[in-house]
């Protein structure tokens, strides 16, 4: 009985890794769409891959599975969102 168990989760273990990887660039940008502030940025898209600071302003970028999104935050609010991907034309 346990060797079925162990097959389905050897089978269903990488898909549920695949789908924990990072989102689209438009993705990220559509989840973050409605984030004002730092803390609703963090909640919609985790901790970001890099932080820069410069006096009160704040880079938070985050890696994205076909390139990466930036926010500028000034203060405590979320002002300016680009994205860029690796894609190819």
């Amino acid at each position: 009985m346990a060797r079925p168990f162990r097959f389905v989760f050897a089978l269903i273990l990488p898909l549920a890794l695949i789908a924990c990887g990072p989102p689209s660039t438009d993705e990220a940008l559509r989840k973050a769409e409605k984030a004002g502030t730092k803390a609703e940025l963090e909640k919609a898209l985790g901790r970001p891959s890099e932080i820069q600071k410069l006096g009160p302003l704040e880079q938070w970028s985050y890696k994205t599975s076909d390139g990466s999104v930036t926010f500028v935050i000034a203060g405590d609010s979320v002002t300016l969102a680009s994205g860029g991907t690796t894609k190819k034309n």
